[in-house]
C-alpha cells in the first residue's frame, strides 16, 4: 500500500485556489444556450396541445375578413417555425389523442372527483383541418394570426348562444341576501374576569358564562337576572356546554379538569380525568352519550359521559388543540389546532380521516353550519369555509386584522367572526359578504387593550347574538328592527377574482 503523499500548506492553498478559479471560471448563473431546433419542437408541442381544437371554430364573416387582412411573420424565423412538429407521432395521429380525464392542480383540503376535474376532449380528425405535411415535417393551414385571434375563444361547460354564433362563457353569480344590521342591546356584568365563554340551555330560556375569575355564571335570557354561580374550578373556565338529553352542564377549564354538573342539585357529579394539560373546549355528540374535549396536551379524547371511560385519545396534532365540534353524520368530530391545521377524525376507528392544511395561522373556532352541511373555520389569516364530509374548501373571508376567538352562524345565513381588538364582522354565509362591521366599547374603568372579544353564540331564535369579552362584560345584540332593504342597501360587487383555490 502506497503512503500518503504529504504536501506543504502553501501547495495546498495555492491547489485550493486553482479549483475555486476553475469551478466559477465557466460563469455558471449565466443561462445556457438554447438548442434552436429543440425550442422549436417545444413551442409546437405547446401549440399543438392549447390551440389545435380551436381550428374547428368559424368566425364570424366580419372578423374572418379583419384576420386575412392581419399581416403574418415572415416566413424565416422562430416564428415560421412555431407550429412545425418533427416526431415520429404525427399531429392527428394516435400519439396526439387524449382520452383521459385531466384533473385542476390539486390543493389541500381539495378532493379530485368528477366536480372538481376538468374533461378534456379527445383530439379527432375533423379538429385537425388544414394540417399540410411538407417534407417529414407537420405545419398547420392556419397563420399565427388566426391562432392568436381565436385562441380566446376556449370550449366551456357553460355557454350561451348569441346572434353571430359566438361562444361566450357564461360566469352563475350568487348574490347575497339582506340581513338586517345589528346593534348592542344590553350589557351585563358580574364576572370578576374576562369571560371566557358562553352558552345557551336547549329550551331557550337561560344561558351560562364560564370566566377567569373560577366561577360558572346562570343567566336568564329574557331578563339578564343573574340567577345561580357555580364554584368549583381552580383556573380559569375555558368552555361549557348543556346537554339535551340530560340536566347536565359540563365545563372544562386550565385546571385540567372536566366536571359535570347536575343543574337539579347544582354540584358536580361527575370527573373526567386524563388531560396532561389545560383543556380547551369541549363538545357533546347530539346522539349518543359522548363527550369530546381537547386542550393543550395536543389530544383530543372522547369520553364515555357515564362511565367517566376515556374511548379514544385523537392523537395527530403537533400543537395546543383550541377547538372541537361534534355532529350526527361523518365525520362526528373535527377538530382545529394551533399547528395551523384542522383535522376530520373517524368516531369509531378513532382515526384521522383528512387533515386540512390550507390554513397558515392557528386555528382557533370552528362552527358548523346548521342545515348546510359545512362548516367555517377562524384562523388570523382569514376564515375558511369548508364542504363536508370530505372537507372541501368553498371560499375565504378576509377583512380582520387581529386574531379570530370565536365564530357563530344563525338559521338565516348569518356568520359572526369576534376578534381579538374587539371588531366583530357579519357575514352572509353563501357569498362570504361582509356587510356589517362593529366594534365594541370596553366598559368604563377598563383599557382600550380589553376591548376583545372571547367567544360569540347565537340563542336558539337566531335573534339574539351573546358575546364573552375582556371587560369583565358579556354584551348582547339584536337585529335593527326598523332596518330596511332602502335604509341599508347591499353595497356588494361581484369580484370573481378573489375567489382562490386554497
Amino acid at each position: 500500500m502506497e503512503g500518503v503523499v504529504r504536501h506543504s500548506v502553501h501547495t495546498l492553498v495555492f491547489r485550493s485556489l486553482k479549483r475555486t478559479h476553475d469551478m466559477f471560471l465557466s460563469e455558471e448563473g449565466q443561462p445556457v444556450a438554447e438548442d434552436e431546433n429543440s425550442l422549436h419542437k417545444k413551442i409546437s408541442c405547446k401549440v399543438r396541445d392549447e390551440y389545435s381544437c380551436l381550428q374547428k371554430v368559424q368566425l364570424p364573416t366580419e372578423a374572418a375578413g379583419r384576420i386575412r387582412n392581419v399581416p403574418t411573420a415572415k416566413s424565416t424565423g422562430i416564428h415560421d417555425n412555431l407550429l412545425r412538429y418533427n416526431g415520429s407521432g404525427v399531429l392527428g395521429g394516435p400519439g396526439a389523442m387524449v382520452t383521459h380525464r385531466q384533473a385542476y392542480p390539486s390543493a389541500p383540503g381539495v378532493q379530485l372527483s368528477t366536480e372538481t376535474s376538468a374533461p378534456v376532449e379527445p383530439l379527432t380528425s375533423d379538429m385537425l383541418q388544414g394540417v399540410s405535411h411538407h417534407g417529414g415535417h407537420v405545419s398547420t393551414g392556419h397563420s399565427i394570426a388566426d391562432i392568436v385571434q381565436q385562441a380566446g375563444r376556449a370550449q366551456s361547460k357553460e355557454i350561451m348562444a348569441v346572434s353571430n354564433n359566438q361562444l361566450i362563457k357564461r360566469t352563475a353569480i350568487v348574490r347575497p341576501n339582506w340581513h338586517a344590521p345589528w346593534k348592542l342591546m344590553r350589557v351585563i356584568s358580574g364576572h370578576l374576569g374576562w369571560v371566557r365563554c358562553v352558552t345557551v340551555d336547549p329550551s331557550n330560556t337561560w344561558f351560562a358564562t364560564g370566566s377567569g375569575d373560577r366561577t360558572i355564571k346562570i343567566w336568564e335570557l329574557g331578563s339578564c337576572k343573574l340567577k345561580l354561580s357555580l364554584t368549583g374550578h381552580i383556573s380559569s373556565v375555558r368552555a361549557l356546554a348543556v346537554s339535551s338529553r340530560q340536566p347536565y352542564l359540563f365545563s372544562c377549564g386550565e385546571d385540567k379538569q372536566v366536571k359535570c354538573w347536575d343543574l337539579e342539585m347544582n354540584k358536580v357529579v361527575r370527573h373526567y380525568h386524563g388531560h396532561l394539560s389545560g383543556v380547551y373546549d369541549l363538545s357533546l355528540h347530539p346522539t349518543i352519550d359522548v363527550l369530546v374535549t381537547c386542550g393543550r396536551d395536543a389530544s383530543a379524547r372522547v369520553w364515555d359521559m357515564r362511565t367517566k371511560a376515556c374511548i379514544h385519545s385523537l392523537t395527530g396534532h403537533t400543537n395546543t388543540v383550541a377547538c372541537v365540534k361534534c355532529q350526527a353524520a361523518n365525520p362526528q368530530v373535527i377538530t382545529g389546532s394551533h399547528d395551523s391545521t384542522i383535522r376530520l377524525w373517524d368516531l369509531a376507528a378513532g382515526k384521522t380521516k383528512a387533515v386540512l392544511t390550507n390554513h397558515k395561522k392557528s386555528v382557533r373556532s370552528i362552527v358548523l353550519h346548521p342545515s348546510d352541511f359545512s362548516f367555517a373555520s377562524a384562523s388570523p389569516d382569514n376564515i375558511k369555509q369548508w364542504k363536508f364530509p370530505d372537507g372541501n374548501f368553498m371560499q375565504n373571508l378576509s377583512g380582520h386584522q387581529s386574531i379570530v376567538n370565536s365564530l357563530a352562524v344563525n338559521q338565516d345565513g348569518v356568520l359572526v367572526s369576534a376578534a381579538d381588538n374587539g371588531t366583530l364582522h357579519f357575514w352572509d354565509w353563501k357569498t362570504g359578504y361582509n356587510f356589517q362591521k362593529q366594534q365594541t366599547v370596553a366598559q368604563p374603568g377598563s383599557l382600550d387593550s380589553e376591548a376583545g372579544i372571547f367567544a360569540a353564540t347565537f340563542d336558539l331564535s337566531g335573534c339574539r347574538l351573546i358575546t364573552a369579552e375582556a371587560d369583565k362584560t358579556i354584551k348582547i345584540y339584536k337585529e335593527d328592527e326598523i332596518a330596511t332593504e332602502e335604509s341599508h342597501p347591499i353595497n356588494w360587487k361581484a369580484d370573481v377574482l378573489k375567489r382562490k383555490r386554497y
